[in-house]
């Protein structure tokens, strides 16, 4: 890769570079590059549309093989896997903030998140298949009627509360999927975050390298994952301590790091 950027590019980022920088000196996450990445490069779109491409191809096998006894359906995490909230991220970043939950609400309350690429064609294509889809998504109860008009605004399939799951009193996602499990046959999982496939990844302290190196298979069959540079459980290993301040966080880590 070329380690250049054209001026006009650069213009660009020095306003969010100078806030960055300034901010970073009272511990701020700046996490710009990850932003700018999931907005504009074209590596984040061809990604979501070849993960798209694979469900679509092993969403066509595993009907071959479903339970008839039960109906079927697929499993998607809502944000950064069907709806893009890279904006919400961008103005915390132009506030000085790593995360604010009331400023999440507020976003999450007007509906206007765009569609992750490929995310809509997928989901309509499995309807035309009588698959019905299960939004099991982290968001509060509470951001159920923003949730809904966002899903309903493109036209989503089963946007509906029957069919959206959200955290009503634990971010563990396992308790929801085995409740669609008991009428279901779960065909696919999809998700920006191992936890949206399986407790095995980070629930069940074991070593996530090992178990995603175990399950390598049944990705891209089974399970579907998108990318998302921004936020995760993945980050979650850095961290010692409770109630680490940004720049505590910041400072472990930079020694996390792998150098020569």
């Amino acid at each position: 890769m070329k380690r250049f950027l054209s001026f006009s590019f650069i213009t660009l980022l020095l306003p969010l570079g100078i806030l960055a920088q300034k901010n970073n000196k009272t511990g701020f996450r700046d996490y710009t590059n990850a932003v700018l990445w999931q907005q504009h490069s074209g590596e984040m779109r061809a990604l979501t549309f070849q993960a798209f491409n694979f469900a679509r191809l092993s969403l066509l096998e595993q009907l071959k093989t479903a339970d008839t006894l039960k109906r079927n359906c697929v499993v998607v995490d809502i944000d950064e896997t069907v709806l893009d909230n890279s904006p919400f991220q961008g103005k915390e970043l132009q506030k000085g903030l790593s995360y604010n939950q009331e400023d999440w609400v507020n976003w999450t309350s007007k509906g206007i998140a765009d569609t992750i690429p490929g995310a809509l064609g997928f989901l309509k294509f499995a309807a035309r298949f009588n698959v019905e889809v299960f939004y099991v998504s982290n968001r509060l109860t509470s951001e159920l009627e923003g949730t809904l008009k966002n899903l309903k605004r493109f036209g989503f399939p089963n946007a509906d509360a029957a069919h959206l799951l959200l955290n009503s009193s634990t971010a563990d996602k396992e308790p929801r999927r085995k409740s669609i499990m008991e009428n279901y046959n779960i065909l696919l999982l999809c998700g920006d975050n191992l936890s949206d496939l399986s407790n095995v990844f980070y629930r069940e302290n074991k070593n996530t390298k090992v178990e995603v190196d175990r399950a390598q298979q049944l990705f891209g069959t089974k399970y579907i994952v998108f990318p998302n540079p921004m936020y995760g459980d993945w980050e979650k290993q850095f961290y010692q301590g409770k109630d680490l301040k940004e720049n505590e966080k910041a400072e472990q880590r930079i020694k996390a790091l792998k150098t020569y």
